[in-house]
């Protein structure tokens, strides 16, 4: 059934709110809809560098967006991730496949969604994703940020000593992308001072080339950290509607 729903504007298109398992959710319901019921999935920060998901609704993808406990990714939100996916398809129609955008901590939680339920996934688009912790939050190659870190420990209870023995960060989960054969399109600054290119990004960059798989990348040169997405969104666009269209 569906739950309560309060309709507004967002950027010209028609949004709906509504509570998916208690937590606040938005869907974004394009104009002329393609009538396949395909969808963008903004897993955080919905507001933000919102250009790329507007022309994308533009040319008939709906987008979604669902709160999560923390954006530091702890498993119970990933699992609520893949129950949206199926709620948003039993109940709204969308289709059973999503095209995550994933920016900053929201790239994170697309990487673990697509590692785990594959079959939910069509590509991603990843821009400047955390894929390290050791580098994000807690600096280990760069400046630390205690805030962030108190933020992390707080949300997922690992120190960093525990962090040099874990075997499951973002970037841990890259061979799980490459056996699924999931199409991966990844914006980078290269003088990225809060998710460093060269501890992140490059890391998933590097596999996916050795792999061969459908890759799209495209490094800023001298961005930091902000602004994400492109100041021209052709290549995401024709890349989405490449492996998703």
């Amino acid at each position: 059934m569906r739950p309560e729903i309060t309709q507004s504007e967002w950027n010209g298109f028609r949004r709906l709110d509504f509570l998916f398992e208690d937590r606040p959710s938005i869907l974004v319901l394009p104009d002329r809809p393609r009538g396949d019921g395909k969808w963008l999935f903004k897993t955080e920060y919905f507001k933000s560098f919102p250009s790329f998901q507007i022309e994308m609704l533009s040319r008939g993808y709906a987008l979604a967006h669902m709160q999560s406990v923390s954006r530091w990714c702890p498993p119970e939100d990933t699992a609520a991730r893949a129950r949206f996916c199926k709620f948003l398809h039993d109940e709204f129609s969308l289709a059973p496949t999503c095209f995550p955008v994933g920016m900053s901590c929201g790239g994170m939680q697309a990487v673990y969604l697509a590692s785990e339920y594959p079959h939910l996934i069509a590509a991603l688009y990843l821009d400047a994703p955390v894929m390290n912790l050791l580098s994000c939050p807690c600096g280990l190659g760069a400046a630390v940020d205690d805030h962030m870190y108190e933020e992390f420990y707080k949300a997922r209870g690992m120190t960093v000593a525990a962090l040099l023995n874990y075997r499951d960060h973002p970037v841990d989960r890259i061979p799980a992308l490459i056996e699924s054969r999931i199409p991966v399109a990844l914006v980078c600054g290269d003088s990225d001072g809060t998710v460093p290119y060269l501890e992140n990004g490059k890391l998933l960059s590097d596999a996916y080339r050795r792999a061969g798989l459908p890759f799209l990348e495209i490094l800023k040169p001298g961005c930091d950290h902000h602004p994400h997405g492109l100041e021209d969104n052709t290549p995401l666009v024709e890349f989405a509607e490449k492996y998703y269209g």
